[in-house]
């Protein structure tokens, strides 16, 4: 990073100290004194399952030249600089550093297809600017701060990917990041249990644009009920969408084979065929989103178009692997309804050889609250409507075989005790020209079962 005079960071964070401040500068923000080097300060962030007070003196013993702390505490020294929350003053030093460049700034939240809409855009935008990119899951109060301290003189455009848990954090994400551009990508039931209904889902999303600068773009999913009809003078906002042909940017002829896509992108300005390396409508529509932020931000369309083909998707969202003939889908990330409902009906889309079987491996969705035996109920009926097999596996993939059965699947979904009995059987179906799909929250680390199906008997 470039340097940070002590005192700005100080005025910055609105410290107090009981020693006086020295005209020195800090050429690394760290949060582990692990990561301590010449020129460091440490941020003494605090968590559920940590403490960064504890490692403040192994942090000044590792050369740290300061730390920012939030509690009183023998730390053997005085170069402390006292903050209500480290939390806020590491967002705040974020902000401070932002401030010293001028990137092309464009940020990405939404209940589902984040991470996969992140990528789109990065595709997109990296085909004219030397990019910075929140990379993995560093989604949050920490990563996101990380991404913008990696900024320097050389970047032109960052790609930023906002995530919360509850009201309050996007903001704390957003206004430190100042972005030109932000996308929506829908509004769905996650974290429900912790927001309580879609309308504060809605409303924890949308604080996304109080730091987006007045008069950048705003994208959003016009397909999604709870992102038509927003009304945002003070913005340009622009809609993308696969069914609802009123949009602003829209995708027409589109065809799946073999795990990729394509279709035409179609604008006031013209059309654009596309292609992606992955399926499903809700991929088209995360690209359209990548081809929206593109153009926004002063890319030809048809160069936004071309450069989707190289996007490229991370972890486990939608990894195909083939094993003895069988397409196995390792969708094992995270899931909720919304995610569910998009795998299924990509599931029962695609084309397979006659007899070949569409086989839905399915768990359960953390974190519903109130609506989580109805939803997995309902993913049971989805499922019934799409797929040929289901096995299910978790307490609340009881709910989705049951969904199942009594819309038709009597003799064909199963719910299994163990992810080895599962995969068992799942050995024992599945043959030749099949295709298996595994979705389950991450907790319950469906990848188990995917390797256990790989390995040779």
């Amino acid at each position: 990073m470039l340097p940070l005079k002590l005192r700005e960071i100080a005025e910055a964070i609105g410290a107090r100290t009981n020693a006086e401040i020295p005209d020195i500068e800090i050429t690394n923000i760290c949060t582990d004194s692990r990561d301590v080097r010449p020129g460091s300060i440490f941020v003494a962030l605090c968590g559920e399952r940590f403490d960064g007070h504890a490692f403040v003196k192994t942090a000044m013993e590792n050369g740290a030249l300061w730390a920012v702390v939030q509690k009183e505490g023998d730390y053997g020294t005085d170069k402390l600089l006292f903050v209500n929350t480290t939390r806020q003053a590491f967002l705040d030093i974020a902000g401070l550093y932002r401030s010293k460049f001028s990137p092309k700034v464009l940020a990405v939240t939404g209940s589902v297809g984040k991470t996969t809409t992140r990528e789109m855009i990065a595709a997109v935008i990296k085909s004219r600017y030397k990019t910075l990119k929140t990379e993995n899951n560093l989604n949050n109060e920490v990563g996101v701060p990380k991404t913008i301290l990696e900024l320097d003189d050389s970047i032109e455009a960052m790609v930023l990917e906002f995530g919360m848990v509850n009201l309050g954090e996007i903001r704390e994400l957003t206004v430190p990041a100042k972005p030109d551009i932000a996308v929506i990508t829908c509004i769905g039931t996650c974290h429900i249990e912790n927001l309580g209904s879609r309308e504060n889902i809605k409303k924890a999303k949308f604080e996304i644009v109080e730091g987006l600068k007045k008069g950048g773009t705003l994208l959003l999913n016009k397909d999604n009920d709870m992102l038509q009809n927003v009304c945002l003078p003070e913005y340009n906002v622009v809609y993308y969408a696969v069914g609802d042909t009123s949009a602003d940017i829209v995708a027409k002829d589109i065809v799946e084979q073999g795990g990729e896509t394509d279709f035409v992108i179609v604008t006031k300005d013209g059309e654009y065929p596309a292609h992606i390396p992955a399926m499903g409508e809700h991929n088209v529509l995360n690209a359209l989103a990548g081809f929206g932020a593109g153009v926004a931000a002063g890319i030809e369309p048809e160069n936004c178009a071309a450069a989707l083909a190289f996007f490229k998707n991370t972890g486990m969202r939608q990894k195909v692997k083939i094993c003895r003939g069988v397409t196995v889908v390792e969708d094992c990330y995270n899931a909720n309804p919304d995610s569910m409902k998009a795998a299924m009906k990509t599931l029962g889309a695609q084309k397979l050889c006659d007899g070949a079987q569409k086989i839905a491996v399915l768990g359960d969705m953390l974190e519903l609250g109130s609506v989580a035996e109805s939803s997995h109920y309902e993913v049971g009926k989805l499922a019934a409507e799409n797929a040929d097999l289901l096995l299910c596996y978790g307490e609340l993939g009881r709910l989705i075989a049951a969904g199942a059965w009594v819309n038709g699947m009597r003799e064909t979904a199963f719910h299994f005790e163990t992810k080895e009995e599962l995969a068992e059987e799942l050995r024992k179906i599945a043959k030749n020209g099949d295709i298996i799909w595994l979705k389950a929250s991450r907790g319950m680390r469906f990848e188990d079962i995917a390797e256990l199906f790989y390995e040779e008997t």
